[in-house]
């Protein structure tokens, strides 16, 4: 990073709040006042920015055009296709004493912020040539149409951080190096945590007929959760799936329901989920193969060599873990990430949490280790409302008579937390289904459903996407104990 000193902030935990404006938060939050997001407070620190401070001669501040997010993103992305243009199609970025070629991957909508008059902060994803994926923080300032980029700071590298951020004794910020962060730098939340979850999705263009697939998450020992509402056009069902005890909202729909949206709140209490008996009369149906996670020689050969000299299926696990963090690179470019294709991900070597538990799980199996899979949401722990980027998934494998939760993505993120994600999920998470190719009578055209987190949409027979948006708020007590 260019700042090799601790950058420091004067602002105190009970410091005045920024007032969010429409759908500057993404979520629950719209139109009341909320705290500046930990995340977000770098803003304050280089762009100098902070609610009130312009004034016109008589002491009061002159009224501002209103910001919404979409303002936010249209500045930002005018910014990187100016700059591209200007330099032969790429957004050129100094970086460690040398320059990156970046092109536009995706901006993150749900953290965009507007932090005070004509003070403005967007996320964003960018690719260099080199295939690398770099989270980048943009700081901008002035009115919608005039917004101009203050300061570009790289904020991770594939996923992993490059720095985070703490409060010290006299209430100031400083910026710290990733090495000596602490699991609370890091959003996991132990003990226990309350929010109510949002879960929406807009219907596209619908011509003649469709029918749509939706989680239902259900309690267990880890989670409690309470359907608070439902709001959705078209006739309405709920379907079983048996295998993995999965609930699945079934949805069919007309031409009427064109563009209208679906809207499913959630209450849920979840506590952290660290290593337990098994509560399955037959662990060794997890060793069965799967659409994308097929057992082939490619995965023995690869397991065996790594668990090689390994007495026990606890000590080739981790020693599996660490294989699937040392190989991979936790990267969303490009074609084929996604999908939880173990043959996908162990050829590209990158992909997204769904492909690094499905190259774990796959070489597990192939080791005569169980292992499941579950898909959800990982809640921030920053903030306690706003939207989420979009889904996580983790896994578990069966040794010494018990359930190990691993989740190897995050822990690949974050090597300070490898040994605890090794063992541990935190409470800050939202299981919606478990397990694979899923079946339901009615199912989709396609055949089994691969993992139910994002809704199985079919139009007239087909496939199509909607789209999806997850948000939270979180109950006063909730995620008290970070850390």
């Amino acid at each position: 990073m260019r700042d090799s000193q601790p950058s420091r902030l004067r602002l105190r935990r009970d410091a005045p709040c920024v007032t969010a404006t429409p759908n500057a938060w993404g979520g629950f939050s719209l139109g009341r006042r909320v705290l500046i997001p930990t995340a977000l407070i770098v803003c304050v620190l280089i762009a100098g920015c902070g609610p009130g401070d312009e004034k016109d001669e008589s002491g009061t501040s002159p009224p501002m055009p209103t910001v919404v997010t979409a303002d936010i993103q249209a500045g930002i992305e005018r910014h990187i296709e100016d700059q591209a243009r200007l330099s032969g199609g790429y957004f050129d970025l100094q970086f460690d004493d040398g320059e990156l070629r970046l092109k536009l991957v995706r901006v993150h909508t749900e953290y965009l912020a507007n932090l005070g008059p004509q003070r403005h902060f967007a996320c964003v994803d960018l690719v260099d040539i080199g295939g690398d994926v770099y989270d980048v923080d943009f700081f901008l300032s002035g009115d919608p149409g005039a917004m101009e980029v203050t300061e570009t700071i790289v904020h991770k590298i594939n996923g992993q951080p490059m720095y985070a951020w703490e409060q010290i004794e006299d209430g100031t910020w400083q910026r710290i190096h990733v090495k000596d962060a602490t699991q609370a730098h890091f959003g996991v939340i132990r003990d226990r945590d309350v929010f109510e979850f949002l879960y929406r999705v807009t219907l596209p263009e619908i011509p003649d007929s469709a029918r749509m697939w939706l989680p239902l998450p259900t309690t267990d020992s880890f989670q409690t959760v309470e359907v608070k509402s439902i709001s959705a056009p078209g006739t309405q069902s709920v379907l079983q799936e048996h295998e993995h005890g999965n609930r699945i909202l079934f949805l069919e729909l007309g031409s009427e329901d064109s563009a209208e949206v679906v809207e499913i709140r959630f209450e849920v209490e979840r506590v952290e989920k660290a290593v337990y008996s098994a509560q399955t009369p037959d662990s060794r149906k997890y060793l069965d193969p799967e659409i994308r996670v097929p057992g082939n020689q490619t995965f023995s050969n690869i397991a065996n060599e790594v668990v090689e000299g390994k007495k026990t299926n606890l000590v080739r696990a981790r020693a599996l873990y660490d294989h699937v963090i040392d190989r991979m690179r936790y990267m969303k470019h490009g074609d084929g990430w996604g999908q939880g294709d173990a043959v996908y991900a162990c050829d590209a070597r990158t992909g997204n949490c769904t492909d690094f538990h499905s190259y774990f799980i796959a070489l597990a199996r192939a080791v005569d280790i169980p292992a499941r899979f579950a898909i959800g949401a990982a809640i921030p722990s920053e903030r306690n409302d706003g939207g989420i980027d979009g889904y996580h998934c983790w896994a578990e494998f069966y040794a010494d008579g018990k359930w190990w939760p691993v989740d190897i993505s995050e822990g690949d993120k974050y090597s300070s937390l490898a040994t605890y994600y090794f063992g541990h999920h935190p409470a800050n998470r939202f299981e919606m289904s478990r397990g694979r190719d899923l079946v339901v009578e009615p199912g989709p055209t396609s055949g089994p459903i691969n993992f139910l987190a994002y809704p199985v949409l079919e139009v007239g027979g087909r496939t199509t996407r909607a789209k999806v948006e997850f948000s939270f708020e979180r109950s006063i007590g909730g995620g008290a104990s970070a850390g």
